[in-house]
């Protein structure tokens, strides 16, 4: 049983790695890497890359505190510097396994503040959902203001069937068979974790007071203003970026909208931080704007490698705090 379990943890690891990693390779494997430190050094305006760093911080900071929200009308009271922390360390743990750090925040808040992990499990679906809804209505928005470039998107990146016959080689045939067959593993082992949860009738009751909080939320526009403003950061976040190079600083405002709707959509495919279909998604789209195809691997790379850099900084600083914050009394639980 012992070694059963061993190999599925490891599996959790090693698949999007290797999901990832095929990806990668794939679209790096011509690339010159020694041509990186001209980039970095010479060519990038690191004053903009600063300056974006401030909003992917806050968007972080925006979730912890709208996940406050969400716990209160479930009878949960966590400290709002634990729900933000435990925000940052979530993205980090979650470099290591894609989707565990939702698990993991409920964790920090079950050994800091006594919090039942169900009912923040709970309330960590029903923040998804609003960030599905808030997705849904922006990708809608930017499709129809953006028909022939999603339409090529689509063409170029072979979702056409007959597109994917007609342009795809013998290494483009492998890594998706690869790839398809890492994902499929991966399900499986995330849809057996949650059964552990199924198969608790307590538990499940506690997910879906979690699930059902929302109602109970005592001040709805500030729950909606945390919640637009998570996404309004983390566009900025990205859009800032354009403007460390000087082959994307021209494109303007709606360009970085796209990329940011592709890229999100392709952060859902369980990879660490979305390493390799990001870069896939974002850079196809790029090259739809008239970029080199040799710049736009320059940006993909450099800004999601900086960027999951900030995520690991952010990670370590919340463990070290959380290790010398006190854990909450149950005489405190209501302060």
């Amino acid at each position: 049983m012992e070694t059963k379990k061993v190999i599925n943890n490891s599996m959790k690891i090693v698949l999007p790695l290797l999901l990832g990693g095929a990806i990668l390779y794939w679209m790096y494997r011509d690339f010159d890497f020694s041509s990186i430190e001209d980039v970095l050094f010479s060519q990038m305006d690191w004053t903009w890359m600063i300056l974006s760093f401030p909003f992917g911080i806050l968007a972080m900071v925006f979730r912890g505190l709208r996940w406050r929200q969400a716990l209160e009308p479930v009878g949960e009271h966590p400290r709002k510097s634990v729900c933000v922390n435990s925000i940052y360390l979530s993205y980090a743990v979650s470099l290591i396994i894609p989707r565990i750090g939702e698990f993991a925040r409920c964790g920090v808040l079950k050994r800091h503040e006594r919090t039942d992990f169900a009912k923040a499990l709970g309330t960590v679906v029903t923040e998804r959902a609003v960030d599905m809804l808030l997705m849904l209505l922006f990708t809608v928005v930017t499709i129809l203001t953006q028909i022939p470039v999603f339409m090529t998107f689509f063409s170029r990146t072979g979702t056409r069937i007959d597109d994917i016959v007609g342009q795809f080689s013998t290494t483009g045939w492998i890594v998706t068979i690869i790839c398809a067959i890492a994902a499929i593993a991966l399900i499986y082992f995330v849809l057996r974790q949650l059964s552990f949860y199924n198969r608790i009738k307590q538990t499940v009751h506690n997910i879906w007071l979690g699930i059902t909080s929302l109602k109970g939320v005592r001040n709805i526009p500030l729950f909606l203003f945390y919640s637009v403003g998570i996404w309004v950061c983390y566009f900025l976040h990205f859009y800032l970026t354009f403007f460390c190079f000087g082959f994307t600083s021209g494109l303007g405002v709606t360009c970085a909208l796209v990329c940011f709707i592709v890229g999100t959509i392709a952060v859902i495919v369980p990879t660490p931080n979305g390493a390799g279909p990001w870069h896939f998604s974002v850079k196809t789209m790029l090259t739809l704007y008239g970029v080199a195809a040799n710049n736009a691997l320059y940006f993909v790379l450099v800004v999601h490698t900086v960027q999951t850099l900030l995520i690991i900084v952010m990670g370590i600083y919340a463990w070290i705090v959380l290790g010398f914050t006190k854990r909450t009394k149950p005489s405190e639980l209501l302060n």
